[in-house]
C-alpha cells in the first residue's frame, strides 16, 4: 500500500492547504497520515475557551474530526508552542519527525515551504524546515535522528513536496513561493475539503477567508517537488505518486 504523510503546523492546515490531496489519495487506497506540530492555542478565535489548554482540547477534537472526514487513518497533534515554532529546538523537533517517518514509512511527504506558504506564517515555514531536515534524517543513522528512533530502522521516503500557489494575499507579507512542479486536480474532492475545514467550528470566522482563497486557487492544489530518492529531471506532474505506482 502506498503511503502519504502530511506535516502541518496548526489544526485546520490539513483541510485548508492539503484537504484536496488527502481526500483524493485516501479515496484511491493510499494510507494517509497527518502530523500537526501545535495545538493552535494562540488563535484569535477562542470559541468560548477560558484558557489556552481549553482551546487546545477543542481544536484537538476538531482536528481529529477533520482528518477522519478526509479519510486520514493516522493523525497526531503534538504540543509545541503555537506561534513560537521558531523557538523550538531544531534537532529535537526534526529528530521526532524523522522517527515518525521511520515508523509510518511514507512514500511521499507533503508540507509547507520555508517561506510559510501564501500566508507567510512563521509556524508554517518552520514546519517545512523541520520536515525537510527530517526527510533526510530518517534515511541516515545520525546522532540527532537516532535519539528519537526507538530502534526503528532508517527509512528513505521517495519524494518531498512543498505546497505552493500562483496567487498572493494582499493582507499578508510578501513571500517568495516555490515554483509549481505538480498540479493536482482535486475537483471531485473540493466539497469534502470545504466540509473538513468547516468542522473546525472554533475557527468558523475564518471560513469566508478560506472560501475566497479557495476560489482563487481554483480546482487544483499545487506543489513543488523539493527532494527525491531517485535522481530525476524536473518536469510538470499531475500525480504526487508519479513513477511510484
Amino acid at each position: 500500500m502506498l503511503k502519504l504523510l502530511c506535516v502541518t503546523a496548526h489544526p485546520d492546515d490539513e483541510a485548508g492547504c492539503f484537504g484536496g490531496v488527502l481526500s483524493k489519495y485516501s479515496g484511491e487506497g493510499v494510507e494517509c497520515a497527518v502530523l500537526c506540530l501545535t495545538g493552535g492555542e494562540r488563535a484569535a478565535n477562542r470559541a468560548g475557551a477560558t484558557d489556552d489548554e481549553a482551546l487546545k482540547a477543542i481544536r484537538r477534537r476538531e482536528f481529529a474530526d477533520s482528518c477522519h472526514h478526509l479519510g486520514v487513518t493516522t493523525c497526531e497533534l503534538w504540543d509545541y508552542p503555537d506561534g513560537n515554532l521558531y523557538g523550538a529546538n531544531f534537532a529535537e523537533v526534526a529528530g521526532r519527525i524523522a522517527a515518525f517517518i521511520r515508523r509510518f514509512r511514507p512514500d511521499v511527504v507533503v508540507t509547507f515551504g520555508p517561506e510559510g506558504f501564501v500566508t507567510a506564517h512563521p509556524d508554517h515555514g518552520m514546519a517545512g524546515l523541520f520536515t525537510q531536515a527530517a526527510f533526510q534524517f530518517a534515511a541516515r543513522a545520525l546522532p540527532y535522528s537516532e535519539r528519537h528512533a526507538e530502534g526503528l530502522p532508517p527509512w528513505q521516503a521517495q519524494k518531498l513536496y512543498y505546497c505552493t500557489t500562483v496567487f498572493s494575499l494582499a493582507v499578508r507579507p510578501a513571500v517568495s513561493l516555490s515554483p509549481v512542479t505538480a498540479r493536482i486536480d482535486v475537483t471531485p474532492f473540493l466539497e469534502r475539503k470545504n466540509e473538513a475545514f468547516a468542522l473546525h467550528l472554533s475557527q468558523r470566522p475564518l471560513l469566508p477567508i478560506f472560501v475566497h482563497a479557495q476560489q482563487q486557487a481554483g480546482n487544483e492544489e499545487l506543489f513543488h517537488l523539493a527532494a527525491t530518492r531517485e535522481i530525476t529531471p524536473l518536469r510538470m506532474e499531475t500525480d504526487l505518486f508519479d513513477g511510484l505506482r
